[in-house]
């Protein structure tokens, strides 16, 4: 059996570790069938995609619509490795799954259009709600009605990239969740998260920009609030998909 291949991004290790542990539990997989790959402090490797049953993006702090003159060398170097795997990705259409950051990447690649002009989300729970595309999608199996998505973004995507299919709409972000081709997905919200994984991040990036720090304990409480099953259920969709 193929393990799945994770590639990280954040450079805090209590936050990697904490994410790490939250994309095998949502999606039921076991540390043997995982290869966890931390690309804050390790170079990416030769990889041979066909060794991997698919590949799960985590998220980060960077923004890939910042200028290359505002990016850290670490967010450069992080951007650099994962958007060297995208076009083998996308031309192969290998199974792929790209949380928040990863939607950036995907959209990027494709040549759609990534900014804070319009749809950046502060760290809060919002109800999102799947398209006539995405009731249909084989990720999307087991979700009816509106759910709650775990959100945290600065940048979003402004238009639908070519050839990507729309699957999942929020109101304030219309593009949650899109798919270019069969197997190629990425979220915009974090179908990892639960309550107790955001209000780890809440602590850690408190003083990020992602939200008036002096609101951090109303944004725990609200988290805490939040239902996960639909997110779980599309890591778990994804994994017994592909695996």
């Amino acid at each position: 059996m193929k393990p799945f291949l994770i590639l990280q991004l954040r450079p805090e290790a209590e936050a990697s570790d904490d994410e790490f542990r939250a994309i095998l539990d949502k999606g039921g997989l076991s540390e043997d069938r995982a290869r966890r790959i931390r690309l804050e402090r390790e170079e990416l490797p030769a990889i041979d995609l066909a060794d991997y049953a698919g590949v799960v993006v985590g998220g980060g702090p960077g923004c890939v619509s910042d200028a290359p003159e505002d990016k850290s060398p670490l967010e450069k170097h992080i951007e650099d490795e994962v958007m060297s795997l995208m076009p083998a990705i996308t031309g192969g259409d290998v199974p792929f799954l790209g949380c928040c950051y990863g939607i950036g990447i995907l959209a990027h690649h494709l040549g759609g259009r990534v900014s804070k002009d319009r749809f950046g989300e502060p760290v809060s729970v919002v109800r999102a709600t799947a398209t006539e595309a995405g009731r249909a999608d084989p990720l999307l199996s087991g979700i009816d009605g509106p759910f709650d998505a775990f959100v945290g973004h600065k940048e979003a995507v402004q238009d639908l990239p070519e050839g990507c299919v729309h699957l999942v709409a929020g109101d304030a972000c219309p593009f949650q969740m899109i798919r270019f081709g069969e197997n190629v997905y990425a979220t915009q919200f974090h179908p990892e998260a639960d309550g107790e994984v955001f209000a780890l991040r809440i602590r850690i990036y408190r003083e990020k920009g992602y939200f008036d720090p002096g609101d951090a304990e109303h944004l725990t409480a609200a988290a805490r609030r939040g239902d996960p099953q639909a997110g779980a259920r599309i890591l778990r969709n994804f994994v017994e998909r592909y695996g």
